[in-house]
């Protein structure tokens, strides 16, 4: 049964109308989060110049599902499916000039992945406090994925020093969480503007925040290349960033390491996003901007364009306030 069929045989919230106060009549919950539809796609590159390719990136699908085997309800038949869906995009920079910096990234990621399927709940409905929760979870893996990180370095001499940024955004339904620690981005396009969700843990970000301005580009692009912040990296603190943020029908999410925004201005990546061509088809071409403009580093795009049915009003859904945690 396609999902467009499915939805049709859940019903909202009834008020029931009498001589008493209405009360609510709680049919079974629409699958909201399994009606949006995502066009996913990922492309990483090793560049140019360099000989091995430090990008990792995974793309995951998941949810819960509930079939009806038999009922007697008016309108659950046989083989009705309640589901939700979430969708995980993840990518992880293994810092050049490092040591095994194509191990950090790589690992990060699986360490990320072993953690999230060995959480004994999943959170799969917002609420109030399990928004929250969600993101508090999130930072807290990221914290996990660094203190494996230098304990696996402390114990092999050949991967001292080696270090990664993260980025992983996570969407159900309409609710997006990003975290990230280090340079690797995530952009929204929304309505023919780019927006940047996360901010560089950088000394160039921070000089610029505090109205800092390198004397020239070249400077200003070395002092880029100076995390402040990483994954696995002994002399940094991991304070990772977690940020909600609700999406709307026809968002284009856009994840990508520094080999593509060093290469490529904001202002052309928005201009291929505008084009509208599939997820696969705007990841290559970013990739191909990337290497026209030198190909100087490993470059890594992800991009997930959304669909989005209307929500509507029922109160089965939390539609509260944007939450930033830090």
């Amino acid at each position: 049964m396609s999902k467009a069929s499915r939805s049709e045989t859940h019903t909202r919230l009834k008020i029931v109308t009498g001589q008493t106060s209405p009360k609510p009549e709680l049919s079974a919950p629409e699958p909201f989060s399994s009606l949006v539809t995502v066009d996913l796609a990922g492309l990483s590159h090793p560049g140019l110049v360099r000989p091995d390719n430090q990008d990792h990136f995974l793309i995951v699908r998941g949810g819960r599902a509930l079939e009806t085997v038999c009922s007697n309800l008016a309108e659950v038949s046989p083989g009705v499916i309640f589901d939700e869906t979430v969708y995980a995009m993840v990518i992880a920079d293994g810092l050049g000039g490092y040591a095994a910096g194509e191990v950090a990234s790589r690992r990060a990621i699986y360490y990320l992945l072993s953690m999230v399927l060995h959480t004994p709940d999943w959170i799969l409905r917002r609420g109030p406090t399990k928004g929250s929760e969600v993101m508090e979870r999130m930072a807290d893996r990221f914290r996990s994925v660094n203190a494996a990180l230098l304990r696996e370095a402390a114990a092999q001499a050949s991967l001292n020093g080696m270090s990664t940024t993260m980025t992983a955004a996570v969407t159900l339904g309409d609710d997006l969480i990003v975290t990230h620690v280090g340079d690797s981005r995530a952009y929204l396009y929304r309505g023919g503007a780019l927006q940047r969700l996360t901010r560089d843990h950088s000394l160039a970000d921070r000089l610029l925040r505090e109205g800092v301005k390198a004397p020239t580009d070249r400077l200003s692009r070395e002092l880029r290349g100076i995390l402040l912040q990483a994954l696995g990296a002994k002399d940094t603190l991991c304070k990772p960033e977690v940020n909600h943020f609700v999406l709307n029908d026809g968002d284009c999410l856009l994840l990508c390491t520094d080999g593509l925004t060093n290469q490529v201005d904001d202002s052309v990546i928005a201009d291929v996003l505008r084009k509208n061509m599939s997820a696969a088809d705007s990841c290559q071409a970013l990739i191909d901007l990337s290497l026209k403009n030198g190909g100087l580093d490993n470059a890594t795009v992800l991009i997930g364009r959304y669909s989005i049915p209307s929500r509507g009003h029922s109160p089965l859904y939390y539609t509260g306030p944007k939450r930033t945690h830090h």
